[in-house]
């Protein structure tokens, strides 16, 4: 099984989250495109989040310095990002979990957005955080993959619960939710094992 983490937004809990379903799965983990930070990357914060043996995270496709929206990232770096030449890594683990970057119409170039990398095999996952003005763009999030026939599976909550914000995004999108992420004082290998298994379920029944 192929998961796509996406999220309504920046900063939304999108590695968090991908770190659980990395954990709960012992899936192989994969960022496409990584923007700034290259010493604590995405991928070396779920990489320390992790307690599983089995789980190999990924080299990017694109490392790049700055952080700031792909496309400028990439111009600044003097490359040129191509979705074509993105090639997913090879694995012989039966589930991988692929990272998006920021929202799914972040730019990746003039043409193509983080939208462009989801493949017809993938399922995506989309991961809601509340703040105001968090339901009209979950609800863009979900309308905008439905209208690229891209399969959503589920979604996540991240944040302390908001019951009406939650019950009207899954009257009107018809997701399951996958689990819920609280505000938690900190996150380590400790903290996402023990959500991982709260997730577990609701995941393999994925597959």
């Amino acid at each position: 099984m192929k998961l796509f983490i996406t999220g309504i937004g920046t900063d939304v809990g999108k590695t968090i989250a991908s770190a659980i379903v990395t954990q709960a799965l012992e899936a192989d983990y994969w960022k496409p495109i990584q923007a700034g930070d290259l010493d604590n990357s995405d991928s070396h914060k779920v990489k320390r989040y992790l307690s599983n043996p089995v789980t190999k995270v990924h080299a990017n496709a694109y490392a790049l310095h700055t952080p700031a929206s792909p496309h400028l990232a990439a111009a600044i770096d003097g490359v040129a990002i191509s979705v074509q030449d993105i090639k997913e890594p090879a694995t012989e683990n039966p589930h991988l979990v692929i990272e998006g970057a920021g929202g799914i119409y972040v730019p990746v170039n003039a043409t193509q957005t983080i939208a462009d990398l989801i493949q017809p095999d993938y399922k995506v996952i989309v991961v809601s955080r509340h703040y105001l003005g968090s339901i009209n763009h979950t609800l863009l999030t979900v309308e905008a993959l439905k209208n690229r026939g891209v399969v959503i599976v589920g979604i996540i909550f991240n944040g302390d619960e908001n019951p009406a914000t939650e019950q009207v995004i899954l009257s009107m999108t018809g997701l399951n939710v996958i689990g819920r992420i609280n505000n938690e004082p900190y996150f380590d290998a400790n903290v996402v094992a023990a959500y991982a298994d709260d997730f577990r379920e609701a995941l393999l029944a994925l597959q």
